[in-house]
Parts: C-alpha cells; structure tokens; sequence
C-alpha cells in the first residue's frame, strides 16, 4: 500500500499563472528570434543590449541602475550574455569595476531587436485594447497596493501564524 503524501501546498497558485505567461510569451519572442537565425539570444537580454547600444559601454553598476535591477543580478546577466557572444568586458575605471561593451554580433543585430521591440510594445498595447483591465493597470494597482504594505510584510505577516514557519 502506497502512503499518502502530505499535502502540497504547490498544487494550487495564484502566482503560477503570471510566470507562466511571462514564460509562455517569452517563448514566442524567442521563437521570433530563431525564425530570424540568431542563435543565443534571450528575450531577458534585449533591454540590456539596446541599453548598452543606446549609450555606450557602461560599467555592470551603471547598467544595472539604468534598468532598475540589482549589481548582483546584472553580474549574473552578463555573464550569460558574454557566454553567448552578445557582450565582452573588461576593466573599467578602478580595480573594482567591468565595462560591459556589445560584441560586433550584438552590434549587427540591434537594429532587428530594437524593431522587436517596438513591435512588442504595440503588440501588449493591442492586447490590452482587447481586455477590459489591461495589464499596466493592474502593475500600477498592485504597486499601489505594495506602497500600503510590502509584500515581505504580508507574507511575515501570514507566516507569523503559520506554527510550521516557527
């Protein structure tokens, strides 16, 4: 006889469906992206590359801010972005810093990702034309409602009365 499991708290989200649209979307830009032969490239990465294109070189720091994420997050991505041939570093100003500068592969195809873009963009703006609470509403709302109380407070919050986070 097979015992049963505990129960599993995963089986039920209502996060999943966000990510999972996220992912489901992702994949077709990336389906884009390989019907146009460019092998490697990441729908994560295109921000960074028209960033970098747009400006110039920047230290990891510099393009971190310039897209609002974090130094370590922005180290981990550009990793991945030179493994794939999309951008080079090298010694920025102090010992400390990298200067992240596109390759001459990313610089042959920032014209088509910046078309991919705007394409994008007018692509969520149809979308949200067609339903009636479109997605940038429910960012701002749930920003605004974030601003009340942060989701690590909610959650503390729940955990607080959960005796297994104890």
């Amino acid at each position: 006889m097979v015992e049963p499991h505990a129960s599993d708290p995963t089986e039920e989200s209502l996060w999943r469906p966000l990510r999972l649209l996220q992912e489901s979307m992702d994949a077709d830009i990336a389906r884009l992206y390989s019907e146009r032969r460019i092998k490697g490239l990441k729908p994560s990465f295109v921000m960074e590359l028209l960033r970098l294109h747009a400006r110039g070189p920047m230290t990891i720091t510099e393009l971190a801010e310039s897209v609002g994420r974090t130094h370590s997050a922005l180290s981990q991505k550009v990793a991945a972005m030179r493994a794939a041939g999309w951008v080079r570093t090298a010694a920025g100003d102090d010992a400390r810093s990298k200067k992240v500068t596109l390759t001459d592969e990313a610089r042959a195809i920032v014209g088509r990702l910046a078309a991919e873009w705007r394409a994008t963009e007018a692509a969520i703006a149809e979308i949200e034309a067609e339903i009636p609470y479109p997605l940038t509403r429910v960012v701002a709302d749930i920003e605004q409602a974030l601003a009340r109380k942060s989701f690590h407070d909610r959650i503390a919050e729940k955990l607080a009365a959960d005796p297994e986070w104890e």
